[in-house]
């Protein structure tokens, strides 16, 4: 397989990275993908006014450090999730898709091409991440993990509807083809970022809900 030849300003690493991306694209997407979700994980349980970490009285300085910036097992989790679960189911779909209009370059074709993503990709991919970060945050049942795609799907998938089709247009008349992957990783790493904020905040909303109406239970009894 040949490797498509970055402009001669591209950096070295980059240079590397889409070399390694031609030659294994799989294995390069996962592991780019592990990095980011563990980075959306971290950043988005260190918000503002978030809930502190709490960490065991018998940890080890090198624990309680990382605890307090939320690198811990959820963060680990959602490194196995990028790894395992968001890039090979990507890699596939977006193949598929990519075979189903390959040789087709007209306009009806591209409008073709973004309408199959944001109707049939979007929500499996919306799905499947949805139902990994309800699991990741404590969901113990399939109950809890649906009501929590219930919740975030509409929010999740109308920003992916709205971003999807304008970072397409940018690419498409601003970003070298070659650098289409890495642009790509940039918006979703912002968009997951985000996304995860979201969902903590919606289980978070969905606990206190869940606290208050068996209070009221209580007092009725």
């Amino acid at each position: 397989m040949s490797v498509v030849a970055p402009p001669k300003s591209t950096h070295p690493l980059l240079v590397k990275y889409l070399a390694q991306l031609t030659l294994h694209p799989l294995r390069t997407k996962a592991l780019t993908t592990a990095t980011l979700c563990f980075l959306q994980e971290v950043l988005g349980s260190n918000r503002p006014l978030g809930p502190q970490p709490k960490v065991s009285k018998g940890a080890s300085p090198l624990v309680r450090t990382l605890g307090t910036v939320h690198v811990d097992l959820k963060a680990l989790k959602m490194a196995l999730y990028g790894f395992l679960i968001s890039a090979p189911l990507s890699h596939y779909l977006i193949g598929l898709l990519q075979k189903a209009f390959a040789g087709k370059t007209s306009t009806g074709a591209k409008i073709g091409q973004i309408v199959a993503s944001n109707l049939l990709i979007a929500p499996i991919q919306t799905s499947a991440y949805l139902s990994s970060i309800a699991v990741i945050n404590g969901a113990s049942s399939v109950d809890e993990v649906i009501k929590t795609v219930k919740a975030g799907f509409f929010s999740v998938i109308r920003i992916s509807w709205v971003v999807s089709p304008l970072s397409m247009t940018i690419a498409q008349k601003f970003i070298p083809v070659e650098l289409w992957v890495p642009f790509f990783n940039a918006i979703q790493f912002v968009l997951g970022t985000y996304f995860n904020m979201r969902v903590k905040q919606l289980r978070l909303a969905a606990l206190k809900k869940e606290k208050l109406e068996r209070e009221k239970e209580e007092r009725k009894d």
